[in-house]
């Protein structure tokens, strides 16, 4: 607080004179009955104690009253003492008392203080970012300096979108107000369950007898009690049976059940509910890894949930917020595009393009590609235009160049894209032209460059078609894509924020033709009037005869030849027809093939679109793993991804977390800021914290490229204005992101042992200011880590040195460190990926009843190039184990038996008998999911083996078929790492092919790549829905070709099977091509050390 010197007598008399005076004023009292005046006079109490008096205007925001007031009160004779606005908070008179001016974008008008009168007051930790002005910086802090966020204010669809997502905020605020302190704890940790509530299969193989151990740690005492649960026993009945056993034991205890709640040990998550203790993840993890699990039991009044919630509680019941009154916008009558007539096409005027950065040198001539498209398909042919010569000059007219395509304006899709390319043509240096005829090769002396790009939707969010002088702000070819096709329909509609440094396109949209009405507004119809013309479709067709069995029966084999096996894209038009024809009987009859129809559907026909919207309006909810293919690039109709979010209500929040990575990546794929994708999972986020985490996480990795920085800009400020209470320890999470993003900078100078010690140095400093205290880990929210341990840091080898760095686990009731590797220069989304892959992979072979223990770390991408990596312990890379066996060396990939060795170095026959099978299953796991991901890069510092056998792959940097070369010879040669040395363990000691460990492991692949050719579309459409993500070795469609050859989803599954039989033992067989890089890897790294 300000320190202010004592008033006198005098002058204390003197301010409460001015109060008095001020509340006996008749115009205060009256001041908002009636029409307020333009202009309102206020007075504000200053922290100094000092009474100012200032004139605002009625509409004037509480953020420039509060302005004002730090701006007069700086110019005061105490000024010297005030601080910045962002310091401080305005209180005002209300029914309510004297409260804070919470959301600062309100106006005099709205907030209508008693007596104008207001007090400037230092902002306390309770209101701490609790205002629109502290959630505007914070996400300021969060995007960095490149968001411009008042640009970002400008628009109509912006505000909307505000709006809109500050009604749904205020909605879940309220609902979140009443919560109870468990749902407020389920909120917080919400629980992690399984689907069923019954025992795997896999684990009963383990636990025959249906019941399992469970270790009870008493809170605050040293005790602990193991007990045998059974399998429908409930954490109720666990909390009975730990308190008989401590009264039995004569401890001192409640005798309540409900004064307990049994917490994992070591991590903020619990065991609450009616649910079978079986159904919780942690315990079916727990117990797959053969060990026993650990819970606490603490008293309810000791929980942060309850003891905030009564806190809460006292202070009486919350000030819900104000419904926000809607704004009524009168927008001018709008005449339906289906009310055209036939004749009437789309036409533009191009008038110019300014700021055009060309090679005036080389350039031959500079032009322009403009197309429509929908999805990636051009809807008609494209019109090209020549600029006249410009000189020197860096803008080039078009003399208002009427350009008309051929599609009628009436059959315009919903979702219709200009996309407009600038070009140049250079001539080609003499180097590289032809030596043939020049008659024959004439083209071939010039060179079309892409200079610039740009695209927009043709109607607006509020349906209505672009009309009037418009200005496009071009991306250049290196700024936002990764694609050699001269077009990018499937690349954002933003404009470019940067705009002093790219070309700007100058046309005008064309309402109709000629000048009577070239300025009518046209819209596209509504979705009650496309219905309607729908019905008045099925009434007229209604007559048609009903399809017979057989009939029906042709339909099955016509869909079977593109079920599942994606070969939509190559169908043909006999097919095409066939099925649109027969469309009401897939509704029917197929529901689940809703992908197919609708690559079916002529979407430049308004008649086609009528009718498919019609039907989805009554089609039945299809699958998860279907719906999730209709949210990718090729559907954009907005009724197709309406239905499809539709669908997605049903998951649960572990499934939703599973997907959560490309269901934010599929937000890029929407045309406008609100749609169902995003309201979808913002309320998703909003009422559970762990998706909240990771939406956040998602969304802010994503800030550094400008074209999506405003929209997830705008995301995240909907966020964190709904969720306030997450904002702190996502602040601190930021805090300790940016602290060891300083670290690792200046650990990178010198050598290795210098870089350790100056990052301990650096991390004690950083301890000893406070600045690990109490934060969630990014990689799990339910790990608090209270304090770094900096003599357990160090520097790693790699090439960006990324840094070792081990936590206190804040939770007292474990010993373990929290271990992670912070990495600053590597682009972790492809790592992102690559892990969430493979963890959809081991669920898909989980419900087939198919554990292969894999070893799923975890990692998270926080900004370009940053991220964090969980360190998985008691493990060792490959090559770490031949070191330690003595055989390291350029030679020792050849030599067997030394993972043999290391697996059974103090083991007992029984515990190597289990390490056999958990490498068994692993290896098997790894081999298929490898193959079909194309992973490459396989060498000894990127496979390792956990003590129990558990074998795991890392560092992903390299997929989807993309292996490295050298001197233009693939280094890797074999379809997947299966050396001798792993078929040792396999075989229990011996390298015999025909051996039955050796099979047994043979059929476990087949069968694990099997199941994945089932969901083979799934993966197919998960790794689609990522090309916009701009990652170098997935940047277009072509990239997914790769899996399509590794799935062969064309093959019957026998064929299929053979097909995987002959790649083991094709890798097998080459197995010592693998051994051979493996030598060239250690050799390389013996060199460098």
């Amino acid at each position: 607080m300000c320190q202010v010197p004592p008033y006198s007598k005098c002058q204390q008399h003197s301010l409460k004179s001015c109060y008095e005076n001020m509340l006996s004023a008749t115009y205060a009292i009256e001041l908002w009955k009636g029409d307020p005046p333009d202009i309102v006079d206020l007075k504000c109490l200053i922290p100094t104690g000092e009474l100012i008096q200032l004139w605002m205007k009625v509409g004037a925001s509480i953020r420039e009253v509060k302005a004002e007031i730090v701006h007069q009160s700086k110019c005061g004779p105490l000024g010297y003492l005030i601080k910045d606005a962002c310091d401080y908070q305005v209180y005002s008179i209300s029914n309510y008392g004297i409260e804070p001016c919470i959301d600062e974008t309100k106006r005099l008008s709205e907030v209508q203080p008693y007596f104008g009168l207001l007090r400037l007051g230092e902002r306390s930790d309770a209101s701490s970012l609790s205002s629109d002005y502290e959630l505007n910086k914070m996400v300021n802090t969060i995007i960095g300096k490149s968001f411009d966020h008042e640009n970002a204010q400008g628009t109509q669809e912006v505000d909307d979108f505000r709006r809109r997502t500050t009604i749904i905020c205020d909605a879940i605020e309220i609902e979140r107000s009443k919560y109870s302190w468990k749902q407020r704890l389920l909120y917080e940790h919400p629980l992690r369950l399984a689907n069923a509530a019954t025992m795997p299969e896999l684990i009963r193989q383990r636990h025959p007898t249906s019941n399992f151990l469970i270790a009870v740690k008493i809170e605050n005492d040293q005790s602990t009690f193991t007990l045998s649960v059974l399998e429908h026993d409930t954490p109720l009945t666990l909390i009975l049976n730990t308190l008989q056993k401590m009264s039995r034991s004569q401890m001192k205890m409640n005798d309540r059940a409900n004064d307990y709640i049994l917490k994992v040990s070591g991590r903020d998550e619990y065991l609450i509910g009616d649910h079978p203790l079986i159904q919780f993840l942690y315990i079916q993890e727990t117990l797959s890894d053969a060990a026993v699990p650990n819970v606490v039991l603490q008293l309810v009044t000791r929980l942060e949930s309850y003891i905030n919630h009564q806190n809460e509680q006292s202070l009486g019941p919350k000030r819900l917020p104000k419904p926000e009154r809607a704004v009524a916008v009168v927008r001018p009558a709008a005449k339906s595009i289906w009310d055209l007539p036939g004749h009437m096409n789309f036409s533009l005027l191009l008038h110019g393009i300014s700021n055009v950065n060309f090679d005036r040198a080389r350039a031959f001539k500079v032009g322009v590609h403009v197309a429509l498209y929908h999805a990636e398909h051009k809807l008609c042919a494209q019109r090209s235009v020549d600029a006249p010569s410009s000189g020197t000059s860096h803008e080039l007219q078009f003399e208002e160049q009427r350009l008309e395509f051929d599609i009628k304006m009436r059959n315009l899709p919903r979702m219709t894209r200009l996309c407009i390319v600038v070009y140049e043509v250079t001539k080609m240096s003499r180097s590289k032209k032809s030596s043939n005829n020049n008659s024959t090769q004439k083209d071939d002396a010039y060179n079309t460059n892409p200079l610039a790009w740009v695209n927009t939707a043709i109607f607006d969010y509020k349906h209505q078609l672009r009309h009037g002088h418009q200005s496009l702000f071009t991306w250049t070819y290196a700024d936002d894509i990764q694609s050699d096709e001269v077009f990018h329909p499937l690349g954002t509609i933003e404009s470019n924020p940067r705009r002093d440094e790219c070309a700007v396109v100058h046309l005008t949209f064309q309402s109709g033709v000629g000048d009577k009405d070239s300025n009518e507004l046209l819209r596209y119809p509504s979705e009650e009037e496309v219905m309607q013309y729908a019905t008045d479709r099925a009434r007229a067709t209604s007559e048609k005869p009903p399809k017979t069995e057989k009939m029906l029966r042709d339909l099955k084999v016509v869909l079977g030849n593109y079920t599942g096996k994606d070969k939509i894209y190559e169908m043909v038009d006999q097919d095409r027809n066939t099925i649109w024809e027969f469309r009401n009987e897939i509704m029917r009859e197929f529901p689940e093939e809703l992908s197919i129809l609708l690559h079916c559907v002529y979407w430049k026909e308004r008649d086609d679109v009528a009718d498919i919207w019609y039907l989805l309006n009554q089609w039945q909810l299809i699958n998860i793993e279907r719906s999730l293919e209709l949210l990718d690039y090729a559907y954009p109709d907005p009724a197709v991804r309406r239905f499809s979010v539709k669908c997605l209500q049903n998951l649960k929040d572990e499934e939703l977390l599973l997907y959560l990575l490309q269901l934010v990546q599929a937000i890029k794929h929407e045309s406008y800021l609100e749609n169902d994708l995003v309201i979808f999972l913002l309320e998703r986020a909003l009422r559970n914290q762990r998706i909240g985490h990771y939406f956040f996480w998602h969304l802010r990795s994503e800030m550094q490229r400008p074209s999506m920085q405003m929209r997830f800009g705008l995301l995240l400020k909907a966020y964190l204005k709904g969720c306030k209470q997450h904002v702190t320890p996502l602040r601190k999470q930021l805090e300790v992101l940016e602290t060891l993003k300083h670290g690792s900078v200046i650990a990178k100078n010198g050598s290795k042992e210098k870089g350790r010690h100056v990052l301990q140095a650096f991390l004690r400093d950083q301890h000893d200011k406070g600045a690990f205290q109490s934060i969630q880990c990014p990689l799990n929210p339910s790990i608090r880590c209270n304090r770094v341990t900096p003599e357990k840091c160090k520097v790693m080898d790699s090439k960006m040195k990324p840094l070792w760095v081990v936590f206190e686990n804040m939770d007292p009731t474990t010993t373990a460190d929290v271990s992670i590797i912070f990495k600053n220069g590597d682009d972790l989304r492809q790592d992102m990926l690559t892990l969430q892959m493979l963890r959809v992979m081991d669920q898909l072979w989980k419900r087939e009843g198919l554990d292969l223990r894999m070893n799923i770390y975890n990692c998270i991408s926080m900004e370009q190039c940053l991220g964090m990596i969980e360190v998985v312990c008691d493990a060792e890379t490959i090559a770490n184990i031949q070191k330690e066996r003595g055989m390291f060396s350029a030679t020792s990939p050849f030599k067997k038996g030394s993972l043999y060795s290391w697996l059974k170095e103090h083991k007992n026959p029984d515990q190597l008998n289990k390490a056999i099978k958990e490498f068994t299953l692993s290896c098997a796991g790894y081999c298929v999911a490898t193959y079909v991901l194309g992973v490459a890069d396989r060498h000894s510092d990127n496979i390792m083996v956990k003590r129990n056998g558990q074998l795991f792959h890392i560092d992903f940097g390299h997929i989807l078929g993309h292996f490295k070369e050298k001197f233009g010879v693939k280094r890797e040669r074999v379809p997947f790492v299966l050396t001798h040395d792993f078929v040792y363990v396999i075989n229990n000691g011996c390298n015999d092919r025909e051996a039955k460990e050796f099979c047994y492991f043979q059929e476990l692949c087949e069968r694990a790549f099997l199941i994945l050719r089932k969901h083979g579309c799934l993966i197919l459409s998960l790794f689609s829905m990522m090309i916009s993500t701009g990652l170098p070795e997935l940047s277009s469609e072509k990239d997914l070709n790769y899996l399509r050859e590794t799935l062969v989803l064309d093959y019957t599954e026998e064929n299929a099977r053979k097909h995987f039989k002959g790649k083991l033992n094709e890798a097998l067989s080459n197995s010592w091509k693998t051994s051979l890089n493996w030598a060239s890897h250690n050799f390389s790294k013996n060199n460098k050390q």
